[in-house]
């Protein structure tokens, strides 16, 4: 006598053992460039029917709070509602993710090591403080002539 056998008499029933069938979905995996095209779809879909599923079951929970009035009908009812803009959120993610992953960014390496200035000090000065400027002192100094010829 097995261990089965010992438990339907404890039981006083008789163990019947279902032998069920199972099969297994083999799914085909993609390589390549169109594995992200085929996992973006596919969480699409998957997002957009759990929106539905979602907007269905604030439908059906709507109603029971309202025919209810209880509390804790309008809480499940204000939970669902959250967790579906949730997915929606998701949703707009995912587009934004896959849309930044077709761009093709470019960067530039813009760096300038031992960069040469031609020129003097003074000019550099100028340059770098334009009110210490020598030629901002001297266009001070200059005065307009033009203004006292056309008195």
């Amino acid at each position: 006598m097995d261990s089965k056998d010992k438990l339907s008499e404890a039981l006083e029933t008789t163990y019947k053992a279902e032998v069920s069938d199972i099969k297994k979905e083999v799914k085909e995996i993609q390589l390549g460039a169109d594995k992200a095209d085929v996992d973006f779809n596919l969480t699409r879909k998957n997002l957009k029917e759990l929106i539905d599923r979602g907007s269905e079951a604030i439908d059906g929970i709507l109603k029971i709070a309202s025919e209810g009035d209880h509390p804790r009908a309008y809480e499940v009812a204000a939970t669902l509602i959250k967790t579906v803009s949730e997915v929606n959120t998701d949703l707009m993610d995912l587009h934004k993710k896959m849309s930044d992953m077709d761009k093709t960014e470019v960067n530039v390496n813009n760096t300038t090591n031992n960069a040469i200035y031609v020129g003097s000090t003074l000019e550099l000065q100028d340059l770098i403080n334009n009110d210490r400027s020598s030629r901002a002192k001297a266009r001070q100094d200059v005065l307009d002539v033009t203004e006292d010829l056309d008195e």
